[in-house]
């Protein structure tokens, strides 16, 4: 089931304010070749999000079940902590796009 628009998770809501939204996100993808509709991008970009939050649990010798992970991967703190490591990247060089 998806989440209905405007849905407030308990953190607040599920976006980054300076991000792309889903649907940007599928239009510029498809743009560049990789046919793709706004419930994919959100899709990948999540799966994306549980695996680096599975994997830092990992670094932290922490081991949460699936459900925390997902509840993780979903929160708008850790989406906008990881927007920012990566735009950190990029402005050191360590990236490029």
């Amino acid at each position: 089931m998806s989440m209905p628009k405007g849905h407030k998770m308990s953190q607040g809501y599920a976006t980054v304010a300076d991000g792309l939204d889903y649907r940007t996100i599928s239009e510029i993808m498809t743009s560049r070749g990789h046919k793709m509709n706004h419930a994919t991008a959100r899709n990948i970009l999540l799966s994306a999000m549980r695996s680096l939050a599975a994997d830092l649990a990992c670094y932290r010798d922490e081991n949460p079940d699936a459900k925390q992970i997902d509840q993780i991967s979903k929160s708008p703190q850790f989406q906008a902590g990881i927007a920012e490591v990566i735009s950190d990247l990029y402005s050191l060089g360590a990236l490029k796009a």
